[in-house]
């Protein structure tokens, strides 16, 4: 006689049997909207043909002659552009999930820290006066991912004091330091007192993935792929720790320790998707509200759903910016904005109606 399994197991198997359903659907998904996301823009290319030039490029084809036009803006232009895309939202989708768990606020947001204030500061110097000219061809990416990764080096100096890194006192170090790299920028802008320099500030500070180039996608990989194997490593911590303080103590993770350890892997990601997108808002702030009401809230789960989700939002957004006002490209912090803001208002309405 089989004796029928405990409820709880059942369901318990039925949730992850689901969970995985569904983050195999989403992968697939990303990739159908990454290939059509090639095609798409000024010059319109077919999804056949998009899937071929590819397939030769990294020889799972027959070789495309590079010498069309199509093979050009396939593989040099529009590749790079959707590859950034995809590892962007990935990025900030996660660190949204990690930074709501670290402070405990479900408003927090990758840019909570004052990470996107110190890209801004970098970004602004180097475009207004130069700095990072050795840097050659990334002196932007370069100077961006150097003045994000400055900030948060501030932030966890002014937050630790006496020893402890206490969620209150990170969030408002982190608003503090945002504010006066804001300001510092601000004045970057009016020092440098051309009208080019401070456009193509502003337009930063809006995010695009216009400047994509193959030489700014492997830092970017290695940075983000290496930051979700520790994150997902740390997955149980995490959950621990969004319980609380005590919990965490009791199973063995140092609050304190712990967040400045998780700030510093997730300000490093942020850093490097910043310094080659720009500022772009509310994907690391409403991805994690979409992903734990699939999925719950264990961070196993959270996390690669989490990037999943992220990545098909960043690319369809950024493929939407280069035909909505084409030849011109809207930038894609707008359009993100635009996304995000009814996307997070619904949430909010279903949250306080239940």
């Amino acid at each position: 006689m089989t004796v029928a399994p405990p409820a709880p197991a059942a369901a318990a198997r039925a949730t992850r049997r689901r969970n995985l359903l569904l983050t195999i659907a989403l992968a697939v998904a990303t990739a159908v909207v990454a290939v059509v996301a090639v095609g798409i823009g000024p010059v319109a290319i077919p999804p056949d043909v998009v899937a071929r030039i590819i397939a030769g490029e990294i020889g799972l084809g027959p070789a495309q002659a590079s010498s069309t036009s199509d093979h050009s803006i396939v593989w040099m232009i529009r590749v790079p552009r959707v590859l950034l895309g995809l590892f962007v939202g990935a990025a900030l989708a996660v660190a949204g999930v990690v930074i709501q768990a670290l402070v405990r606020n479900p408003l927090a947001d990758p840019y909570l820290l004052g990470i996107s204030s110190g890209a801004s500061t970098g970004a602004a110097a180097s475009i207004l006066f130069g700095i990072g000219g050795s840097l050659g061809a990334i002196a932007l990416t370069g100077s961006a991912f150097v003045g994000a990764l400055a900030a948060i080096v501030l932030v966890l100096s002014i937050a630790r004091i006496g020893g402890r890194l206490i969620t209150s006192r990170l969030v408002f170090a982190g608003i503090a330091v945002g504010f006066a790299l804001t300001a510092l920028t601000n004045f970057l802008v009016f020092a440098g007192q051309t009208r080019d320099g401070a456009r193509a500030v502003m337009f930063w500070m809006l995010g695009s993935l216009a400047q994509a180039r193959w030489a700014s996608v492997p830092l970017l990989v290695v940075l983000v792929v290496a930051a979700f194997v520790i994150f997902l490593v740390w997955a149980r911590r995490f959950d621990a720790l969004a319980i609380g303080d005590d919990t965490a103590l009791a199973l063995g993770t140092h609050p304190t320790r712990f967040r400045a350890a998780a700030a510093l892997v997730v300000s490093i990601a942020v850093a490097a998707a910043v310094a080659v997108s720009g500022l772009i808002g509310f994907v690391g702030l409403v991805v994690p509200h979409i992903a734990r009401r699939l999925v719950g809230g264990r961070h196993s789960i959270l996390l690669p759903v989490s990037a999943l989700i992220g990545a098909v939002l960043l690319v369809a957004a950024d493929a939407l910016a280069r035909v909505a006002f084409a030849p011109r490209e809207l930038p894609l912090g707008i359009v993100t904005a635009l996304i995000g803001t009814p996307l997070l208002i619904a949430l909010v309405r279903r949250t306080i109606t239940r």
